[in-house]
């Protein structure tokens, strides 16, 4: 009886734990969708800032504008992580943080010297319990990233970055292909790199100039790309919330199904020693 108890309780407990992730499974597909949503309306807006820039840059306008600049050699390196706030999605944060450390790794063993900047509360954990020192930590910024979040993250490390302060920016966060992949993935943020195409100032009439429209772009350009990371990280963090939900839901199932068949077969071995005893001792009696 003690046996079938205690496998009655574990079911039970399971069947509580189901509930509640079939409940994160549904919350999350909910904000996937928006999410989705402003993934799609974000991409094309950066993909056309990209050719404006591209076409307009020229490597002259590179000693005008200090966002522009080239180094030589790099010798300090800023690194901007975007990770969640929450845990509970698989191995979104994990696979985010291993990027950061193999980054910093690889850049170190250059000789280049590495500061952290961190938006989550799950990567600023982990890196501060390892006492890595955190040039920044944001861990205000939700589901719904604005483009105020993007500029209050990346303003700091852009003007750094044109003072000469550091001489390169990475920027680590998830890459939303679809609900079920969300590969981390890492881009250089500055120095900017274009794609070599014939600047437009060849091709086209601009007014104002094109080193008036780049003046104005550039940092609108750093801004966005942040933004767009942003909106696709917040994405990809729901997408692996769902998958995740979804398979502990599903083992939840099948656990609570070899339990059920354990309570049975208990029970049923329980029924059938108390009928040997009865027949047994009713045997006794004649």
């Amino acid at each position: 009886m003690a046996g079938s108890r205690e496998v009655k309780r574990r079911i039970k407990s399971v069947e509580n734990t189901r509930q509640i992730t079939r409940t994160m499974e549904l919350v999350a597909t909910s904000k996937l969708k928006r999410a989705t949503d402003r993934v799609h309306a974000a991409r094309p807006y950066a993909d056309a800032l990209r050719e404006i820039v591209s076409g307009l840059y020229s490597p002259e306008l590179s000693h005008k504008y200090p966002i522009l600049r080239r180094p030589d050699k790099v010798e300090r390196a800023a690194i901007l992580l975007l990770t969640a706030n929450r845990g509970l999605c698989g191995g979104f944060n994990s696979n985010l943080i291993k990027q950061a450390r193999n980054l910093m790794q690889e850049l170190r063993a250059q000789g280049i010297e590495t500061e952290l900047h961190i938006a989550g509360k799950k990567g600023v954990a982990y890196f501060r319990f390892r006492g890595e020192e955190i040039q920044t930590k944001r861990t205000d910024i939700g589901d719904h990233p604005g483009l105020d979040d993007a500029e209050s993250l990346v303003g700091p490390i852009r003007d750094r970055f044109e003072r000469g302060e550091v001489d390169a920016v990475y920027l680590i966060s998830s890459r939303f292909v679809s609900a079920m992949s969300t590969p981390p993935s890492t881009r250089e943020l500055l120095p900017i790199r274009t794609e070599g195409k014939t600047s437009s100032a060849d091709v086209y009439i601009l007014s104002p100039s094109g080193d008036m429209i780049l003046e104005r772009i550039l940092p609108l350009y750093i801004r966005n790309a942040v933004f767009t990371a942003l909106v696709e990280n917040a994405a990809a963090e729901q997408g692996a919330r769902r998958s995740a939900m979804k398979s502990a839901t599903d083992n939840a199932g099948d656990v609570l199904e070899h339990l059920t068949r354990t309570y049975n077969r208990a029970r049923q071995a329980q029924i059938t020693q108390e009928i040997a005893e009865i027949v047994g001792g009713s045997a006794a009696l004649e």
